[in-house]
């Protein structure tokens, strides 16, 4: 069994997602408190240099982090959470999963932390860092189809980044207002029996 180490809500929360829906089984770790000095930054460091979440642990003791590198791992042993290879929506799907860790991501790393980044102008920082996020889900959800999933019938991994980033700002009434087709999908996901356990645990619904 592999060990997932994150944070509950966190980007950890995705990688959860994924797994239970590919029926993969894993160890949660919570490792809350370490982006800050102390044990649980000593507890993953270990395993992450990086100390980044989510840190899995796979079956073999390879260490795998970065969940778009997850997801394909996991599609490697899922195929079906994709469009199938040579279907017209596979580049599609893989576009906006890279898509979504290379443009999106980046503005929670910049606006969690602006201190981090800026003496001068934190709180201008996180808030551009939050205006540039909000174009970025507006330009998404214009090529999201919503019926009820991004690719249509077929539920994918992409699916499940949806449902968790959903939860995270600008917040839900945003998306509602703002992005329908990102809130069907998530709603459409959140709908999911087999994924209602790990989504209260991680406070998704």
């Amino acid at each position: 069994m592999m060990t997932v180490y994150g944070v509950p809500g966190w980007g950890s929360a995705i990688s959860e997602v994924m797994l239970t829906l590919a029926e993969i089984p894993y160890k949660f770790v919570d490792v809350t408190g370490f982006d800050a000095e102390g044990p649980q930054r000593d507890l993953l460091k270990i395993r992450n240099p990086l100390c980044q979440v989510p840190t899995l642990v796979l079956e073999n003791g390879d260490i795998m982090t970065e969940t778009a590198a997850i997801a394909l791992m996991i599609l490697d042993r899922r195929p079906d959470l994709a469009p199938a290879v040579h279907h017209p929506e596979r580049q599609q799907f893989q576009r906006l999963l890279i898509w979504l860790v290379a443009n999106v991501y980046p503005t929670f790393t910049y606006a969690d932390y602006p201190e981090r980044w800026t003496a001068d102008a934190p709180l201008q920082l996180k808030t551009s860092c939050l205006e540039y996020r909000k174009s970025l889900y507006l330009w998404l959800n214009d090529r999201l189809i919503a019926e009820p999933y991004a690719f249509g019938e077929q539920l994918t991994l992409l699916d499940c980044y949806l449902a968790v980033m959903r939860s995270w700002g600008p917040g839900h009434d945003w998306f509602q207002e703002h992005t329908p087709n990102i809130s069907a999908i998530a709603d459409a996901v959140c709908q999911i029996p087999q994924l209602r356990t790990v989504l209260k645990n991680n406070e998704i619904i």
